[in-house]
């Protein structure tokens, strides 16, 4: 429940009518209509603690806060309706404030290591939080990205996660950083496939075909297409040429080797799109230029090997290749 939420349900929260005579103070709630609940003190101090928190709470939050926590350190024995109310409305601002400094570590500071460990805070205070499931799916990729996969086990967790609330039709209270709900999801996956490429390939290959089904900035990314292209190669490419190779090569021909040579040229059709997409999305960028170098050199090994060591249409492939919808995996 956010704090708006709060004020809210409690109509008005609370209303006060203070007249300070001897040290002496009223607080009025609208606890009834037919009679007014009265707090009597000689405590210049509380009233005027509570007189801060009251008139801050809904204009100035952050002063009602500290005037909450005075309150509430001072009288902390106190178990009337008006301690009860300040301890509701400074768990939730405390809430909200672990809610948001998250996406500070994630998004600004890129502190990944606080970033997971308030997570599980936040999470602890509203497990379906789905603000925090995507900040703590990006914060893995991020992570990812800078050579530190200590957190893929986890961000996958909080990513999947993720998906499956957007999908179901939740949102967040906030897209951003991402510019809505396709580029939200474009980004979970990828995160995903980032995270699965060394364990798991082949699940690897169905991320990023699924991300690029979405709009965003990913389908024009080349680095896109090279994670693609090194799943095809160290998923089903190394797993069906181990297969050929124990049961197949350098043995008469039969149906089921044939079978296997088909398969195997399947995926080496796939890898050659996905490093043709790769090439191509480069362009003449300047950063790019050693990765396409890389790419096209081995894109060219594969497609001589299926083109009877020819080059011919390389050329041509590479130009049309982004123009084209995504293969499906084999």
């Amino acid at each position: 429940m956010r704090i708006r939420g709060l004020v809210q349900l409690v109509a008005g929260a609370i209303i006060l009518t203070l007249s300070v005579t001897s040290f002496s103070a009223r607080a009025q709630t609208p606890a009834t209509k037919t009679q007014t609940t009265v707090q009597e003190t000689d405590d210049e101090v509380k009233v005027n603690i509570y007189t801060k928190f009251a008139n801050n709470y809904k204009t100035n939050r952050d002063v009602a806060y500290q005037a909450g926590k005075d309150y509430l350190q001072r009288y902390a024995k106190d178990n009337d309706q008006y301690a009860n109310y300040i301890r509701e409305w400074v768990a939730i601002y405390e809430k909200e404030q672990r809610q948001r400094q998250l996406r500070d570590l994630v998004y600004s500071d890129r502190n990944f290591v606080e970033a997971f460990k308030l997570g599980k805070q936040v999470l602890a205070d509203e497990p379906d939080y789905l603000d925090a499931l995507i900040a703590l799916g990006n914060a893995g990729y991020l992570a990812a990205g800078a050579r530190n996969e200590s957190f893929n086990a986890e961000a996958i967790g909080y990513a999947k996660k993720a998906i499956q609330f957007i999908e179901g039709g939740k949102s967040p209270d906030n897209w951003a950083p991402f510019k809505g709900k396709d580029d939200t999801l474009a980004y979970l996956y990828y995160t995903l496939a980032l995270m699965n490429l060394k364990s798991a390939p082949n699940q690897a290959i169905a991320d990023v075909i699924k991300a690029v089904q979405f709009e965003s900035e990913l389908k024009r990314l080349p680095a896109t297409y090279y994670f693609l292209a090194a799943a095809y190669e160290t998923g089903p490419y190394k797993t069906l040429s181990a297969d050929y190779q124990k049961n197949f090569a350098d043995k008469p021909e039969t149906p089921e080797g044939k079978q296997a040579v088909e398969k195997l040229n399947q995926v080496i059709d796939r890898t050659i799109d996905a490093y043709a997409r790769a090439v191509s999305a480069a362009g003449d960028d300047p950063k790019n230029a050693q990765n396409k170098t890389t790419w096209l050199n081995r894109l060219t090994v594969l497609y001589k090997f299926r083109h009877a060591d020819s080059d011919a249409g390389l050329k041509e492939l590479i130009a049309s290749a982004l123009s084209k919808p995504l293969p499906p995996a084999p």
